[in-house]
């Protein structure tokens, strides 16, 4: 049995892995198992919870679209999000508007 290391940012020895990423029970601390940290980044909702492709998400704030009148609506739900890298990291197509950018610090995770 191999011994996992220790949390690099409060030293907690109780880490635990969770696919490629080691994960810190006590301080919710997520790193690369490999040590790549550039390949290991997570997009994380307006609540801190990592997002993955195809989740559910709604919207917190009311979202003008750039160039028209339309207003994304509070509560608005969005399903099978897929994750982009850029200044709007979620890629989506929202009821009623069509396809569409959002930041992921204007939505969160709808649990299953």
């Amino acid at each position: 049995m191999s011994e996992l290391p220790s949390c690099p940012k409060c030293e907690s020895p109780y880490t635990y892995e969770d696919g490629e990423l080691l994960i810190c029970p006590e301080c919710a601390h997520e790193w690369s198992a490999s040590g790549d940290v550039a390949g290991a980044t997570v997009v994380r909702d307006s609540n801190g919870t990592p997002l993955v492709d195809g989740d559910t998400v709604t919207v917190i704030k009311d979202l003008k679209v750039k160039g028209s009148s339309a207003v994304v609506k509070v509560g608005t739900k969005v399903k099978g999000i897929r994750l982009v890298d850029g200044d709007h990291d979620i890629d989506c197509k929202i009821p009623g508007i069509g396809q569409m950018g959002l930041k992921s610090e204007f939505v969160k995770k709808v649990s299953d």
